[in-house]
């Protein structure tokens, strides 16, 4: 099985605020915001949600969300080059991150399985951001 194409669009801004401000111009509406600095924007007219995370430090990244039916079922007809394995997420999803032929990262999310709990987010956020 492969994805279920493109979702969303997962991007890392210096400034949350200013960049949510940007995407409200171009007509996205805000689906909801994290206590952290994040928040999911899509447009009423449809077509993949744009997910913005600030991030402080360190290079910033945009990419590609796909969806997956079944995680444990994944297995497109080339072998993926995992950046990180399949993981439960705070948002309540699986997530894998693999890179293209040219090393650029594309994000998979997929349903928890039956019974696995997601993590906590401000564990999580602190984690992965130190913050």
């Amino acid at each position: 099985m492969a994805t279920e194409g493109i979702v969303g669009i997962f991007m890392e801004t210096r400034n949350y605020g200013a960049t949510a401000a940007f995407w409200e111009s171009l007509g996205f509406t805000n689906d909801f915001e994290t206590d952290h600095h994040s928040g999911q924007w899509t447009h009423p007219n449809g077509g993949p949600y744009v997910f913005v995370a600030e991030r402080l430090d360190g290079p910033l990244s945009t990419c590609p969300m796909m969806w997956v039916n079944d995680a444990a079922a994944f297995a497109p007809s080339r072998t993926p080059d995992y950046e990180q394995q399949w993981a439960p997420e705070h948002w309540g999803v699986l997530a894998a991150a693999v890179r293209d032929p040219d090393g650029r990262q594309v994000l998979l999310q997929a349903p928890l399985p039956e019974g696995m709990a997601a993590p906590n987010a401000d564990e999580h956020h602190a984690e992965k951001y130190g913050s």
